[in-house]
């Protein structure tokens, strides 16, 4: 792989009582267990928000590329990732990831079929967890 772009980011204490700094000091925050896991919830974040945020981040840029590589113009487009965490049949953590693709230009329920399938193929974060956990797309158009 020819590296494009690297950082460290590092938590101590996890994600109970968890502090989280990247290298370049802008990430600086603090986590906590979310109230309905047993946390203090309350203003701190958690890996599940973040894991949602990077997603969504990455996944608008791909669509991004694909719809310029059509000529669609996408609008004001956004991408909200719903990020859900369970457990298997085994016990095991399980991830759960919904990607609701807001594309106000786009007019036709299968052009924005095309985008998002073609967006989930060159995403790296859905390339990532390809085969490892459901991630479900959504398609949000203007009527």
């Amino acid at each position: 792989m020819k590296n494009l772009y690297k950082t460290s980011v590092t938590t101590t204490g996890g994600r109970t009582t968890g502090h989280t700094t990247s290298e370049d000091g802008v990430l600086d925050l603090k986590q906590t267990m979310p109230k309905s896991m047993g946390g203090e919830g309350g203003d701190y974040t958690n890996p599940e928000q973040l894991f949602g945020a990077a997603y969504s981040a990455c996944f608008g840029h791909a669509l991004v590329q694909v719809a310029e590589k059509h000529k669609i113009d996408l609008g004001e487009y956004s991408v909200t990732a719903t990020v859900k965490l369970g457990k298997t049949d085994e016990d095991d953590l399980q991830l759960g990831v919904i990607l609701d693709a807001y594309m106000p230009k786009v007019t036709d329920i299968k052009t924005g079929e095309k985008l998002v399938n073609e967006a989930h193929e060159v995403c790296p974060y859905s390339r990532a967890t390809r085969d490892n956990i459901t991630v479900t797309l959504n398609i949000l158009l203007d009527e």
